[in-house]
């Protein structure tokens, strides 16, 4: 008997010790480029969003690990929660970045103040299946400094099991009473701002200090209807039923649908922002050519599609949107109709001056 549990506990020993090595089982990818292995020993730094990549989980596609396969690159891969969050980061200079995935108004500041590396587009083979519609946008008019990753629009979530079906769909909801206790919030300025801002018919880039100090307001007045401010926290609340309503991101809803099907969704009557999320390189880059090679590997139809059905956001990609086996294949939340699509606004820089002030307001905001 001492024997067998003996080899039983070295059993288990060996596959605690070995077992990662067997946890992934690589796809037998079709891609359209090649990718060599010019670069293989050396490392690539990634700061994404969090829940914003295809990382193997439920079977599927684990992209920086079908990447570190194919070139030999070592990837370190990092998260971050907000642009503030990840700004913050690239100005401190404590880490170095060689990719970052940062959203429209974001990397307009970005740009401004001279903080990222022009990308030499003509070694992107894959850059030609970008949508044209998400080409020259206003916060890169000329393509050199971002290549769009991913494209959403801000909506509410709503539990139908704990607040029923017949829900106003306005941002309205968030003050209303009969929910207190019930409502999440953003934990980032721009976003908390936007929902009391689209309630007040202002302008998402408004420069008169006294639009941010009545949205501020309004949200002050709101914050007891409030069970908490939130960001990735919002997937275990909403998921769970211990909140039953939120403002989040369109892709992120379908995500939480997955695990909740009691969960829905509405664009509110009022308007609400829409953004481009793109991949950039920064200043900081130690590995240009990797960081080429990388963003080339996330255009691959293959991959691309895989980050798209991870994620739930729209997609930039051609290769995706006209792919008929894709799983969100002309979502109507996704990709609405003409007709169904809500008013919608993009963030753009504002000036420091504004930027200080509606961020002073945050903090009074918070600690009201």
């Amino acid at each position: 008997m001492k024997k067998i549990v003996a080899l039983l506990l070295t059993l288990l020993l060996c596959f605690s010790l070995c077992g990662c090595e067997y946890a992934y089982k690589y796809f037998d990818l079709d891609l359209k480029s090649e990718f060599t292995k010019d670069l293989a020993g050396t490392s690539l730094t990634v700061y994404n969003w969090g829940e914003y990549i295809s990382d193997g989980s439920d079977d599927m596609l684990d992209v920086n690990a079908e990447f570190e396969r194919l070139t030999g690159i070592k990837v370190n891969y990092l998260t971050f929660e907000s642009n503030e969050t990840m700004y913050s980061q690239i100005k401190s200079g404590g880490v170095t970045y060689d990719i970052i995935i940062p959203s429209d108004y974001m990397i307009e500041r970005l740009i401004k103040e001279n903080e990222l590396l022009e990308i030499d587009t003509k070694k992107l083979s894959n850059y030609s299946l970008i949508d044209e519609q998400y080409k020259n946008v206003y916060f890169d008019p000329q393509n050199k400094y971002s290549v769009p990753f991913s494209v959403g629009m801000v909506g509410i979530i709503y539990n139908t099991a704990l607040v029923g079906t017949d829900i106003e769909p306005s941002w309205n909801v968030l003050w209303d009473k009969k929910y207190k206790d019930m409502t999440l919030n953003f934990n980032n300025p721009r976003d908390a701002f936007m929902t009391a801002q689209m309630l007040l018919g202002q302008d998402l880039n408004s420069t008169n200090k006294a639009d941010w100090e009545k949205a501020a307001e309004l949200l002050k007045k709101g914050k007891a209807n409030l069970q908490s401010y939130v960001m990735d926290e919002v997937y275990g609340k909403m998921e769970t039923g211990e909140a039953a309503i939120a403002p989040y991101y369109a892709g992120d809803y379908l995500t939480m649908y997955d695990t909740n099907e009691d969960l829905a969704f509405f664009y509110p009557k009022e308007g609400t922002n829409i953004f481009i999320d793109s991949i950039c390189i920064p200043k900081s880059c130690k590995n240009y050519d990797a960081a080429l090679m990388y963003i080339n590997f996330l255009l691959e139809p293959q991959i691309a599609t895989a980050n798209a059905e991870y994620i739930g956001y729209a997609s930039p990609n051609t290769a995706v949107i006209n792919n008929p086996d894709y799983y969100y294949y002309q979502n109507k939340i996704l990709y609405p109709d003409k007709k169904d699509m809500p008013k919608v606004q993009y963030y753009h820089d504002i000036e420091d001056e504004i930027r200080m002030h509606y961020e002073m307001l945050w903090c009074d905001v918070k600690l009201y």
